[in-house]
C-alpha cells in the first residue's frame, strides 16, 4: 500500500475494524471516566456514542456496515443481562428481606414513568404514534421496542428515546440522590435501574456492587412491569 489512505480504505471494508474500534473507544472512555473519579458527566456510554458517531459520520460509513462488525457486542448484551442473576443468587438472603419495598418502588416507578409520558405528551400535543413510542422508554431497549411495535408505535424512535433516557438517567442519578441525601446504595441502585435500565445499571456498578445488584433487579422487574403498564395506559388514555 502506497499511503495511509489506502490502508484505511482496506480496513474500513472489513467488519472487524468496527468491532475493534468499538472496543477501543469503550476502553478509552472507561479509562477517562476512572481518571475523572467516575464523574457522572464523564459517562463512558455517552462518550463512546459521541466518539463512534463522529467516526462513522466522518468516514461516511452506513450504519448497517458498522453494525455488521459491532454486532458481536450486541450479541453479548444477552449473556451480560443474564449474568446479573449471579450476584442476585449470591446475595438472595439480603434481597429477600426487601421484597416489600422493592415491590412498592417498582409499582410506583413503573406507573409514574408511563403516566408522566401520557400527561406531558398530551400537554404538548404529540401525535398518537409518537406518544405510544414514548411510553416504554424506561424499560430496557429490547423490551421497549417490542412493546412499542405491538402497540403501533415506531420501534426505531423508541430505541432512540430509550437510549436517551438511559444516558440522561445515568448523568443525573448520582447528583439527584446526593441532593436528597439518599445514602443507601440499595435504594440508589434500584432507582437507577428502574429509570435508566441498562445504562443506569452500568453507572450503578461503577459506584457500588450493592447499587449495581439492585439496579439489575430493578431493570429486570421494570421490563416486565412496563410490558403490562404501557399497554394498559395506551388502552385507557390513547384510544
Amino acid at each position: 500500500m502506497k499511503s495511509p489512505t489506502e490502508l484505511w480504505v482496506y480496513l474500513s471494508a472489513s467488519p472487524l475494524i468496527w468491532l475493534t474500534l468499538t472496543v477501543c473507544v469503550w476502553v478509552a472512555a472507561s479509562e477517562l471516566s476512572i481518571r475523572l473519579g467516575r464523574n457522572p458527566l464523564a459517562n463512558p456510554v455517552l462518550a463512546s456514542i459521541l466518539a463512534l458517531s463522529a467516526v462513522v459520520w466522518a468516514a461516511g460509513v452506513p450504519y448497517q456496515r458498522y453494525f455488521e462488525g459491532a454486532q458481536f457486542v450486541h450479541f453479548m448484551l444477552g449473556p451480560a443481562t443474564v449474568a446479573i442473576a449471579v450476584p442476585l443468587a449470591q446475595r438472595w438472603r439480603e434481597v429477600s428481606r426487601l421484597i416489600g419495598p422493592i415491590g412498592a418502588a417498582l409499582i410506583v416507578g413503573s406507573v409514574t414513568a408511563v403516566l408522566s409520558v401520557v400527561a406531558l405528551g398530551k400537554l404538548v400535543g404529540l401525535s398518537g404514534e409518537v406518544l405510544i413510542s414514548f411510553l416504554p422508554k424506561s424499560a430496557t431497549a429490547g423490551v421497549a421496542m417490542a412493546v412499542s411495535a405491538s402497540l403501533g408505535g415506531d420501534p426505531s424512535l423508541t430505541a432512540v428515546l430509550t437510549v436517551t433516557t438511559g444516558i440522561v438517567g445515568a448523568l443525573v442519578v448520582t447528583p439527584f440522590m446526593n441532593l436528597f441525601r439518599i445514602k443507601d446504595f440499595a435504594a440508589r441502585g434500584f432507582a437507577a435501574g428502574l429509570t435508566a435500565h441498562g445504562i443506569g445499571t452500568a453507572r450503578a456498578y461503577e459506584v457500588s456492587a450493592t447499587a449495581g445488584l439492585f439496579a439489575g433487579i430493578a431493570m429486570a422487574l421494570n421490563a416486565v412491569a412496563t410490558s403490562v403498564v404501557a399497554p394498559a395506559a395506551a388502552w385507557l388514555f390513547l384510544r
